[in-house]
């Protein structure tokens, strides 16, 4: 490696296998050297993970984008008097997850929601309940610590029995969005209406103990600093120490358009999402899965992370609308041949997930 200094000494730590600390962290988003964060990420990866690339044959399942949240980031919601507005309903879903299950190796559902005003936790129990009965040999991955919170919020009921309820429903995992930046500045200024970075990390502990894995993210590219992000790294990489919960963690490079800071903040470059991606999976020691999310990275992108230490590809999706209302110019679904293919060509070995693990 063609480095000195601090930068010579984390070099040595990663290979040692020691733990990064803050410091460390800060050092390495401030650093330029963006081939040799790639190259430490990949030994790192192939230590842990082996040439083996996971991706999924799965179904996103977007209930409705009527969210009284209203998040700054966000182009997915609407109030429930917008044009664009939409509510699904039961049939909708069974008919939306009937089309995708066309294909034989659809193995499971991704339900995530805005936070309807008039919706009860009722209502959105019964669309796990009604799936996971139609669809029984489907996996129901389901729901951020923002929507359980909401749900518990709105209910009067513990974050535990809400959990609880949505288990015995049929839901085996809780999905990793809503953790945005997991300090309290930046959701007071972006997200105010919903969970805190406290709330957000409850929900994860608490369904870890019953049981429940969950994936966790970082929504990066926006108002927050560098030290934010590896103070949210570190936030994740201390529930890890505590629970083991955590199955996969996703990188989302934040897609400006038509949001609210549209006007203020340019959309993030490759050698941001590289580099990220390539720190996450050096500090997030403890986490074996680190995503590259074509949907939003754009497939080449997420391609050329499989060498930045991503050792996921996300999946087929079938119908995603959230992060296409933000821009999103990657295609709304990828046939499982292509993603394997893409897997190929950057020199792994594509490994289809058959259980909740990505």
């Amino acid at each position: 490696m063609f480095v000195r200094g601090d930068l010579e000494k984390i070099e040595q730590k990663i290979f040692r296998g020691e733990r990064l600390t803050r410091e460390d962290g800060e050092k390495l988003f401030a650093c330029n050297e963006l081939t040799w964060l790639g190259a430490l990420a990949d030994f790192v990866r192939k230590k842990i993970c082996g040439d083996e690339v996971l991706y999924n044959v799965n179904c996103h399942v977007n209930l409705t984008n009527i969210c009284m949240s209203r998040c700054k980031f966000c182009a997915f919601g609407r109030d429930d008097d917008d044009r664009r507005a939409y509510a699904m309903t039961i049939d909708d879903a069974i008919n939306l997850v009937t089309e995708a299950a066309r294909d034989p190796n659809l193995i499971g559902l991704h339900i995530v929601s805005g936070l309807h005003p008039k919706w009860t936790f009722e209502n959105y129990l019964a669309f796990v309940e009604t799936l996971h009965k139609k669809f029984p040999a489907l996996y129901v991955k389901g729901f951020t610590g923002v929507e359980i919170q909401h749900f518990a919020n709105i209910s009067g009921l513990s974050v535990e029995e809400i959990l609880r309820r949505l288990k015995a429903a049929g839901l085996q995992a809780i999905a990793g969005g809503g953790a945005e930046i997991l300090t309290d500045r930046v959701r007071n200024l972006l997200c105010p209406k919903k969970a805190t970075a406290d709330q957000w990390l409850n929900v994860a502990r608490t369904a870890h103990k019953l049981g429940l894995p969950t994936n966790a993210s970082m929504l990066y590219g926006h108002i927050e600093t560098l030290s934010e992000r590896v103070e949210h790294l570190i936030k994740l990489r201390e529930l890890q120490d505590e629970t083991g919960g955590f199955r996969t963690f996703i990188c989302f490079p934040f897609l400006p358009k038509n949001t609210a800071l549209e006007s203020e903040i340019r959309q993030t470059s490759m050698w941001d999402d590289l580099r990220t991606i390539a720190i996450s999976r050096l500090m997030l020691d403890n986490f074996r899965n680190i995503k590259a999310y074509w949907v939003m990275l754009t497939v080449p992108v997420a391609q050329v992370a499989l060498s930045f230490g991503a050792n996921d590809i996300d999946g087929t999706i079938h119908r995603e609308n959230i992060l296409h209302d933000a821009g999103a110019t990657s295609p709304r679904a990828l046939a499982e041949d292509e993603i394997i293919k893409i897997i190929r060509d950057a020199g792994r070995v594509p490994k289809l997930v058959t259980e909740v693990l990505s």
